[in-house]
């Protein structure tokens, strides 16, 4: 009986967050304009790829599109690269006061960004970033959390394999890039999933930062296109296309993902 209540609990629980989803994908394949009082209006009668056709049509939302992959792949694969550097000298390289920074830069988290926005505002308006890529790449090119992983994830790793690779001959180079590097894929992976889905899905920075249409990534477009034309149905066509990339970076690296997160947890 309690496995029976277990599984009627996990699938209440499992339809309840499947629920949006299955609203914007029905919702985007019906060709309706507004919401209506009908609880179920967005179950199409007639599904329709008109929606679709309209959005991709549109040279806006490419340029959006567009917008959201650059400022999303360069932190992507900069975050990869230099939090797997920040983390593999935390976690394997002793220097005074190593444990005091490190700690100060998980301070830096508890900060909410909506603190910090206004002085950064001011400083990339001084820049000339207003309006521009920079703004939002710049900031992402490494990040905090990502450091923390990888340098839990690193403890677990014997130091026999770095000292037996020194005797050999190999330089800290060689070292990372041949040792530490390839044993460190699966929270990699990890730290580049995070920062994928975070910077793909941001609408905070660049609702401060943006104010031209042409530099919207794709999830301020959105927004803006439910402030202007307020159709229900192209609304939700354009967030399932929002959605797929989200959904395969993470379909592709979800073994990695598991593995990473699990691996950096048990230390």
């Amino acid at each position: 009986m309690k496995k029976v209540i277990s599984y009627i609990a996990l699938f209440v629980l499992g339809f309840c967050f499947l629920m949006p989803f299955i609203i914007m994908v029905l919702g985007s394949l019906k060709d309706v304009e507004y919401a209506q009082l009908d609880p179920l209006f967005w179950i199409p009668d007639n599904p329709t790829l008109k929606n679709y056709k309209y959005i991709l049509s549109d040279g806006m939302f490419l340029r959006w599109i567009w917008n959201s992959v650059v400022i999303t792949i360069i932190p992507v694969f900069s975050q990869m690269l230099f939090c797997a550097i920040l983390g593999y000298i935390f976690a394997k390289k002793q220097f005074i006061g190593r444990e005091f920074i490190f700690w100060v830069f998980m301070g830096v988290i508890m900060i909410p960004q909506q603190l910090l926005i206004i002085p950064k505002y001011i400083m990339f308006s001084d820049f000339g970033w207003i309006n521009t890529y920079w703004a939002l790449i710049v900031p992402e090119i490494w990040g905090i959390m990502g450091v923390f992983l990888v340098r839990q994830f690193l403890q677990g790793i014997p130091n026999d394999l770095e000292e037996a690779a020194y005797i050999d001959g190999a330089n800290d180079l060689q070292v990372f890039f041949k040792i530490i590097l390839p044993l460190s894929v699966p929270v990699i992976a990890t730290v580049g999933t995070f920062s994928f889905i975070s910077n793909w899905n941001d609408l905070f920075q660049p609702l401060i930062y943006l104010t031209q249409e042409k530099m919207f990534p794709v999830t301020l477009g959105l927004a803006s296109i439910l402030g202007k034309e307020g159709n229900f149905g192209i609304e939700m066509a354009g967030s399932a296309v929002s959605f797929i990339p989200t959904f395969l970076i993470f379909l592709f690296f979800q073994r990695f993902f598991t593995e990473g997160i699990q691996m950096s947890g048990l230390k």
